[in-house]
């Protein structure tokens, strides 16, 4: 899986590293058990600081997307151990009350989350 950043972008670096690697497991193209790189790995090979990629990485332990180990680096958590962190929940009720406000109806939001799960699945 390859990672790529927007150095313009608000969201910070650490969290795009998060939130790529959370995409790439829900869309099985990282797959439980298999090895992600090593922080320096990944830091020297993005031209990112090692502590950017430490500050993603323990996130996503602490998340439980990737276990961690001294000797085997860190691995990708089985699916199902992954908590739901209050601001995913905080974020998507905003996105809701806009799409309300842009007038959609419940079922098309519904459709809409249906379509871009289904898209998720196929990737």
């Amino acid at each position: 899986m390859i990672l790529t950043f927007d150095f313009s972008s608000p969201v910070p670096i650490y969290l795009q590293i998060r939130n790529q690697i959370v995409i790439g497991i829900a869309e099985k193209k990282l797959m439980p058990g298999e090895k992600l790189p090593t922080i320096r790995a990944l830091a020297e090979e993005s031209g990112i600081n090692m502590m950017t990629v430490s500050k993603a990485y323990q996130l996503l332990k602490q998340e439980g997307y990737i276990i961690t180990d001294r000797r085997s680096g860190a691995v990708v958590a089985d699916s199902g151990k992954a908590s739901v962190r209050p601001e995913s929940l905080d974020a998507l009720r905003l996105y809701i009350s806009e799409l309300r406000l842009s007038g959609m109806s419940r079922e098309e939001i519904l459709a809409l989350c249906a379509r871009l799960y289904e898209e998720g699945e196929k990737k």
